[in-house]
Formats: C-alpha cells, structure tokens, sequence
C-alpha cells in the first residue's frame, strides 16, 4: 500500500526538501482525514482551520496541524476510540505512528499529537502533526457546517465547519490571540479574495467569550469589525509577520510578501464583503 502514498507524491511540483517534507505531511494528513472518516469522527466533529482550507478548498499554503471543533459541546469527549481506528489505518498504509498525549488541563482545549513515520527506501522521515479538537462545554454560538468529499486514499466525505464561520474565527484569532502568527494574516487576505462573509453573529458570540471583549455587550456589524481590523493591522510587525509565513509558501509565493504593510492589509480589509 506504500506505493499509493509514493504514486501521490508524484503528484506534486516541488521545488526543494522544505517542500518535499511539507508534501509528506500533507498526505500523511489526507490519510488521517480518511481514517477519522472511517472511525466515525465526523459524525460528532468538523475539520477547520488553515489545513482545511488548503485540502478542502485549495488555498496555496502549506499547514501543519489538523484542527477540530465539535459539532455539539461534548466535555466527555475522549480521542481514544478514534485513535485506534486512525492507528490500524496508517498502518495498513505503511506508516508506523507514535502517538503522545499533549491534553491540556484547564483551557478545555484537548490535543492529541501524531508522529508519524513515513518510510522511504528505509530512511526514515518523522512527521508531526497535531489533532486538535475544542471541547468547550459552552462554544460560541452560531457556527454551521458542510459536508465536503475528499478523493484520497480513497472516495470518503467529511464534515467541514463552513467558510462563513471559519473566516469569523480566524477574524477572532486575528484579534485576540496573544502572538503573532503570519498564517492568519495569509488566511485573512485568501478569505477575501474568496469573497468569503464573515460569520458576525459566531463572531460577536466568540468575542463576548474570550478576549479583550470578554463579557462585555458589543453588537459586532461591519462597521465595528472594521474599525477594529483597522487598529490590529496598525498594531502588526510585518517583518516578524513575514518570517512567520515564509517556509508555508513557495518561493514565488514568498515574492509577495513585499507588499505586507499597514496600507496594503488596510486595501484588502476595505474589499471585505458586507454581511
């Protein structure tokens, strides 16, 4: 069955070993997907995050965890049944997985993280990858979801929150989180050169939850989102920003990174779709 796996790698243009390890990744991922497929994970879960974005929607970046959000709050959800489905799955596949239990306490947050060992002509390449899932019992509310099908291994279908309200929480990321990841000002301008809407209402529910807004009474419409955004991108580093997002893109990708600034950012914020 490894020659599946090599038949896919022959699939990509790569231009150097970087990318040669990313592509692994990702078809390491695209196996996962199947075998949580298998097991029954999207009958309680959706895919979100930037690695859907590029496997279900084609966004040219490459990624690296795999992130989760459950459909309905479950506090007693537990990765267990699902890894052993996943783990007889890499293995029919040729890929040996070692898995660690990175679960943290208190933030109700659970995270599970894979390394994989994908095996060519006996020399070994590690793959890490994390599974995350959010197990609040209270989510923010609003959120909706989709079903998309997927071609590799084989024919198989997923759950997938939906663009709308994956933008939203990349919006709330984008606002609230307490680094600076390049990754979301990239997913940031592809939603709105998708012409994706944000979800206001999963939007203002998830502030109100977490952040700077926490618990206060703010009605979230276009105009506040963008007076914010305004502020946050006046706040940015934009060489840190670059160096963040560099090894995710292609060399020519990485060619447009020149434009990242506060006017450029500001002219994209402006062609955001209203709600």
């Amino acid at each position: 069955m490894i020659e599946l796996l090599r038949q896919r790698m022959d699939t990509y243009t790569l231009a150097n070993k970087v990318e040669e390890e990313y592509a692994i990744r990702e078809i390491v991922q695209e196996t996962v997907l199947y075998a949580l497929a298998r097991g029954g994970f999207f009958k309680v879960a959706a895919f979100q995050g930037g690695t859907s974005l590029r496997i279900v929607h084609g966004m040219q970046r490459f990624s690296e965890d795999l992130d989760f959000i459950l459909q309905k709050p479950a506090p007693s959800f537990k990765w267990k049944p699902y890894l052993e489905t996943v783990l007889e799955v890499l293995e029919e596949y040729g890929l040996r997985c070692e898995v660690a239990d990175l679960s943290k306490e208190g933030n109700n947050i659970k995270l599970e993280l894979f390394e994989l060992t994908f095996y060519d002509d006996s020399r070994p390449k590690k793959v890490k990858i994390k599974l995350e899932v959010d197990i609040k019992k209270h989510p923010p509310e609003g959120s909706d979801f989709t079903y998309s099908s997927l071609t590799f291994p084989i024919d198989y279908e997923i759950c997938c929150q939906d663009l709308s309200s994956n933008f939203a929480l990349k919006i709330h990321a984008l606002l609230c989180r307490a680094y600076l990841k390049g990754r979301d000002w990239f997913d940031f301008s592809w939603y709105i050169k998708q012409e994706v809407v944000p979800n206001l209402q999963l939007l203002q529910s998830a502030l109100m939850q977490n952040g700077p807004w926490e618990k206060q009474n703010i009605v979230v419409t276009n105009g506040w989102l963008k007076h914010a955004m305004k502020d946050k991108i006046c706040s940015i580093d934009w060489d840190y920003a670059k160096v963040d997002i560099e090894k995710f893109l292609s060399k020519t990708q990485q060619e447009s990174l020149d434009l990242w600034s506060d006017d450029f950012f500001k002219s994209i914020l402006a062609l955001i779709k209203k709600n």
